[in-house]
């Protein structure tokens, strides 16, 4: 879509816009308008201002994600006037909530009822649109990612018309809306399947690297399992996390030791060790032998959002790759023969996840259980080099970028390794023909 100049006659719903960055500072732009709509008529209303006036429009949420998929230079929408509960069947463990919906805020929504998300990734600062939108997902080989627990969406296409979609309404779209990209429309109300409330009994403890050679058998003997591997040592942090009932007790950590742990330790000496490596890279190797044997060993109980979710305060950049769930231990042997070899001082953790396939077209794991690498860099480092190299390795092992993490790649790829690729596209046909959402990144991954 092209833009033309714009009417300066700023709209009630549109207001002039200062310059938007990413949480990761990797994207930037400058939109002219930006608006914070309350209700659903108004989101109609400023897609339909977009539209009139030849401007693309692109949804923003907390800004985690490191690609460009929410920047646009046209009009910037954020949802957070659009927030909350909205319809709860408790013993279907149904919730509906307000498009904008932060994560952080449903343990106190949700604890009435009784309910909790069936999974988390480590961060909620996320909108509950975004999430689901970008492919967020956490840990477990039982258990798919956000998207996958979406019954229902509302959405404002293309044209400014609400549609909804559901197990039973328009059920043909549902495995495209789930995970949008935010290519089909402005999602402005999700049902999502919850379950009811449980606790984590969490054990973190450091083991050596030959067990990523486990990956599939710890991955499925634990509920959640998942592993930290530091650059430049011969030790992973591994997380086995196993759900019981809220009736089992909480154990949780005491609020010094978790302050320790989540502050101190996980934020405050990890930005001290990144400075320090930038400044000393050499020093790095064992600023990260240290960090193995300092943290990162306790066993605790607790609620389940408690223990899924951590602080992230120190910024960073990151790329994170979905791998058939046996081509993990190679992959990880290749990128750790690789970092030794390039004498480049990695001071952030490779992490290492597990989820369940599932049906959604644009899903990182359609079709396959899958496993995920995310490689990190500190937000002053520039993280192209690595980021190019791991991702070589990462897509000769069968990988699929994460829609919100940083790779190179474009559509011939993506329709190459996603079975569904056209069957989303035609759906973005229909939904959004003239191409209101379009922005640089979508077209880059999807085409024109």
């Amino acid at each position: 879509m092209t833009a033309t100049t714009p009417d300066r006659t700023v709209d009630a719903s549109l207001r002039a816009s200062s310059l938007w960055r990413n949480w990761g500072r990797s994207e930037a732009s400058r939109p002219v308008f930006r608006a914070s709509p309350s209700s659903v008529a108004e989101v109609q209303a400023v897609v339909r201002a977009a539209r009139d006036r030849g401007l693309p429009l692109k949804v923003v949420g907390a800004g985690h994600s490191f690609t460009a998929i929410a920047a646009t230079d046209g009009i910037l929408v954020d949802l957070d006037n659009l927030q909350g509960v909205r319809a709860v069947d408790q013993q279907a463990g149904l919730v509906t909530l307000a498009a904008g919906t932060r994560l952080f805020q449903l343990p106190e929504l949700l604890a009435p009822y009784g309910l909790a998300l069936q999974n988390m990734g480590d961060i909620d600062r996320q909108s509950i649109a975004g999430a689901t939108s970008t492919g967020t997902h956490g840990t477990g080989l039982a258990f798919g990612g956000l998207a996958t627990t979406i019954t229902r969406a509302v959405l404002v296409t293309g044209d400014g018309s609400v549609l909804e979609v559901s197990e039973t309404v328009n059920p043909e779209l549902l495995p495209a809306v789930r995970l949008g990209l935010g290519a089909l429309g402005v999602l402005v109300e999700l049902t999502i399947q919850c379950v009811p409330a449980f606790l984590l009994h969490a054990v973190e403890h450091p083991e050596p690297f030959e067990v990523i050679d486990e990956f599939r058998a710890r991955s499925e003997n634990a509920d959640h399992f998942e592993l930290y591997w530091w650059p430049h040592t011969d030790k992973v942090m591994t997380k086995t996390n196993t759900r019981l009932p809220v009736e089992s007790g909480r154990k949780p950590v005491g609020p010094v030791a978790n302050w320790v742990e989540e502050r101190l330790m996980s934020n405050g000496a990890l930005g001290l060790m990144c400075n320090i490596g930038r400044i000393a890279p050499k020093a790095t190797p064992g600023i990260n032998r240290l960090a193995t044997r300092v943290y990162g060993d306790r066993e605790y109980t607790d609620f389940s959002y408690e223990v899924f979710t951590a602080p992230r305060n120190v910024r960073f950049r990151e790329m994170e790759y979905a791998l058939p769930l046996d081509e993990v231990p190679a992959a990880l042997h290749e990128l750790r023969a690789m970092i030794d070899a390039s004498g480049w001082s990695i001071s952030f953790p490779v992490e290492v996840r597990a989820a369940a396939p599932d049906e959604n077209w644009m899903s990182t794991a359609h079709g396959r259980e899958s496993g995920y690498i995310a490689v990190h860099r500190y937000v002053k480092d520039d993280p192209e080099d690595y980021f190019r190299a791991a991702e070589q390795i990462f897509l000769a092992h069968g990988g699929r970028p994460h829609w919100g993490k940083m790779h190179f790649l474009d559509h011939t790829t993506f329709a190459e390794r996603y079975p569904k690729f056209g069957e989303f596209v035609s759906a973005r046909n229909k939904l959004d023909p003239d191409r209101v959402f379009q922005n640089p990144y979508l077209e880059r991954v999807l085409g024109r």
